[in-house]
């Protein structure tokens, strides 16, 4: 799996070195407002990270280095199955509100296309108007579908 490099930040491929640092960009409870749970110490972060990195293939994960601060800053996720891929996001509270989230997402999706996927999913709380605006600028769009009290957003990549 490789990096993904934009103007504003890089995606690495999620490695369980992260666990320490993203303790710190996952731990305040509010970005559990709309997903559950609660945040997760280093170790518990660590097993995870170990998990996800030797999950099947379709597992991808990266954090996100955000290049003006030189740290990571959250992480985006995509389980692709066959031509069609979730995804997800997060951005630690501090760094919210700057774009990142956006700019993630939509190298995401980039990475996607040109990897020859066609469907971009991904399930929103309808009341995260954060998060939805992000799904709008990555190209997503709602639809008329629920998963678990949350809206189904979509792409449709032509040709791809």
């Amino acid at each position: 799996m490789d990096s993904i490099d934009t103007p504003v930040l890089v995606l690495l491929p999620l490695r369980p070195e992260h666990a320490d640092e993203m303790a710190v960009v996952l731990s305040d409870p509010g970005l559990h407002t709309f997903t559950g749970g609660a945040p997760l110490t280093a170790q518990e972060l660590r097993v995870r990270y170990e998990r996800l990195a030797a999950g099947p293939p379709g597992w991808r994960n990266w954090v996100v280095w955000w290049r003006a601060e030189e740290r990571l800053v959250g992480y985006v996720q995509a389980t692709i199955d066959g031509r069609s891929a979730e995804i997800a996001w997060v951005i630690g509270t501090p760094w919210q509100g700057r774009g990142l989230a956006t700019a993630a997402a939509k190298a995401l999706v980039g990475h996607l296309a040109e990897e020859g996927i066609g469907t971009v999913i991904a399930h929103i709380h309808p009341d995260h108007a954060a998060s939805a605006a992000v799904a709008t600028s990555a190209g997503l769009r709602p639809t008329d579908q629920w998963h678990d009290g949350e809206v189904r957003w979509e792409l449709k990549i032509p040709y791809a």
